[in-house]
């Protein structure tokens, strides 16, 4: 059980369950995005092996202390769940209250509503943060991360995921309010700026930058993509199940999760995935 006030003095719980911060705060994040994730994330493969990549790694890096796993920006608590579900402490930082309501149906034991300003999470208290695409949501990334890294134990562990290559910008991530797409390299640079040490970095979803370029990207540049068609390509692809090309793509993402349980990179994909500490 968390200690709620070693974490922050400027949280109160409410009568849902729910710690909510004192003060709101805004964030580049559609206001109705954490419904529309939560209406496809039990059933798509994408949110599915995200959720086995960062399994993988929580294991092979645990917390500090193997304590809890503060998972910031964590939406409706989809990763949240994965990981309480195979063991792991795990406290979800949201600050939509949507995303928090939907996290607490899923039986988070730990929901707070607020960014990491207005929750005041006291500094060099957390052992483990998850940053689950989230960091391309915040213009600043490297003050962002700086903060997250004053907010940490010297021990503590910083699991995080992010879009994968600039060329594959496209109105999904427009509309998903993105400031950026990053590269491995990319992402470890700015890592490094903000005090963090990397552990281990590698893309994931091998199989994905071509159909991402030929389906969003490239429409995107000839002006033949808009937001109420990039949401439908979105469901329809976050919604395969059975039948060969699912077959196709489990075998393909069972190897993924392989060479990540032993500690092994891939060089080319969909997502950035790395694990940092405190440098």
């Amino acid at each position: 059980m968390l200690d709620m006030l070693a974490i922050s003095a400027n949280l109160e719980l409410g009568e849902d369950g729910i710690w909510y911060g004192k003060h709101e705060a805004s964030v580049s994040y559609p206001s109705d995005g954490n419904e529309l994730c939560f209406a496809v994330e039990d059933q798509s493969f994408w949110f599915r092996h995200r959720n086995n990549c960062i399994l993988s790694m929580a294991r092979l890096y645990p917390p500090a202390n193997r304590g809890a796993i503060f998972d910031i920006g964590g939406g409706n608590g989809c990763v949240s769940a994965a990981l309480a579900a195979a063991g792991f402490e795990v406290a979800l930082v949201e600050p939509g209250r949507a995303g928090a309501a939907n996290a607490k149906r899923r039986g988070l034991e730990t929901v707070i509503c607020a960014t990491t300003d207005s929750a005041q999470l006291t500094p060099n208290s957390l052992p483990a943060v998850g940053l689950f695409d989230v960091v391309e949501h915040i213009e600043d990334d490297l003050a962002f991360l700086r903060s997250i890294r004053a907010l940490m134990m010297e021990q503590g562990r910083l699991y995080i995921t992010v879009p994968a290559y600039s060329f594959l910008w496209s109105q999904d991530d427009v509309a998903a309010g993105h400031y950026r797409r990053y590269t491995r390299e990319g992402i470890r640079r700015v890592l490094e700026r903000a005090g963090f040490e990397v552990e281990f970095s590698s893309y994931i979803f091998r199989f994905l930058p071509l159909p991402i370029a030929l389906l969003r990207a490239f429409p995107y540049r000839l002006g033949w993509s808009s937001k109420e068609k990039a949401a439908e390509a979105s469901a329809r692809e976050h919604a395969t199940r059975g039948g060969a090309v699912a077959r196709l793509l489990d075998r393909v993402l069972e190897s993924e999760i392989s060479r990540l349980a032993r500690g092994k990179t891939m060089r080319f994909g969909g997502s950035c995935l790395l694990v940092a500490k405190p440098a």
